[in-house]
């Protein structure tokens, strides 16, 4: 028996359902049922809640979501191979598990989450997972639907949603999600835990959303953060000269123009997407 519920192990789903994964859909299935319990337990007390999940696959995630008590789970899936998979789910949780086929970069996920307290936890397909992710976070209406993210990315990538000033890993995707989340690093999967194993080790990122982030256009956060780390060894006179006239924007936020985007806090990109959109107005 499984250690999460009596349903059979996930080995004998994928080959009774020829769920092989598929490199072109970014799939690394986990098979073990106790990390994906450990997963489920990373993102908090599910009573009650509804998740959303994507990429959900023969649903491991799925099961352990269900077992550890939440209220409804909505599985993402694009995959139609692993529909009937999750079909038997459903069946053994009734009126817990709803199933969407499609691709979760055109769904619609705050109608799918409903009224009450929802959160996103998943494994994400590793071709999907960055704009998804910037996706939740740059949304123009703040608070956000859901209340957290526990998302498994490429350790690289983790190390770039919590890098600081300063860090080698710091960009456009640290300063975006340190503006409007506290984001942390739960722990590291090996590469091992995955069939087929990919490349890299991976890590189960939790974000927050912090309730009262600063205030700042999100489309000129972007456009600043882009022009500024698009030559990060650069110093900000010259990267962000494609912007127009850096020296105003610099003047106007009061940064010196010799120092470079990987030192610069996000209430500088903030500021400078402020005055960007003033000067722009």
């Amino acid at each position: 028996m499984s250690p999460v519920d009596d349903l059979p192990p996930l080995r004998e789903v994928i080959q009774r359902h020829g769920l092989a994964p598929k490199k072109s859909l970014g799939q690394n299935f986990l098979l073990d049922l106790n990390l994906t319990s450990r997963i489920a337990r990373a993102s908090g007390r599910l009573e009650g809640v509804t998740v959303i999940e994507v990429g959900p696959g023969p649903g491991g995630l799925t099961r352990a979501l269900l077992a550890e008590g939440a209220a409804r789970v909505v599985a993402i899936e694009k995959d139609s191979r692993a529909i009937a998979a999750l079909g038997e789910i459903a069946g053994r949780y009734p009126g817990r598990l709803e199933i969407v086929e499609g691709d979760a970069l055109s769904v619609d996920m705050r109608a799918l989450a409903g009224d009450g307290p929802a959160r996103v936890v998943a494994n994400l397909p590793y071709n999907v997972a960055t704009p998804l992710l910037t996706g939740w976070v740059a949304t123009e209406a703040w608070p956000p639907w859901w209340d957290s993210l526990t998302l498994m990315f490429q350790r690289e990538v983790a190390e770039r949603i919590v890098a600081q000033p300063g860090d080698e890993a710091y960009g456009r995707l640290g300063v975006l999600c340190g503006w409007r989340c506290e984001a942390k690093i739960a722990f590291d999967v090996a590469r091992q835990a995955f069939t087929p194993p990919p490349n890299v080790t991976s890590s189960v990122v939790r974000l927050v959303p912090r309730a009262a982030p600063l205030a700042c256009p999100v489309r000129d956060l972007e456009i600043v953060t882009q022009a500024a780390f698009g030559q990060r060894r650069k110093m900000l006179r010259q990267s962000l000269k494609s912007l127009g006239d850096p020296a105003a924007l610099l003047q106007a936020t009061g940064i010196e123009p010799t120092r470079r985007a990987e030192e610069i806090p996000v209430e500088g990109f903030v500021a400078l997407a402020r005055a960007r959109a003033a000067l722009s107005a």
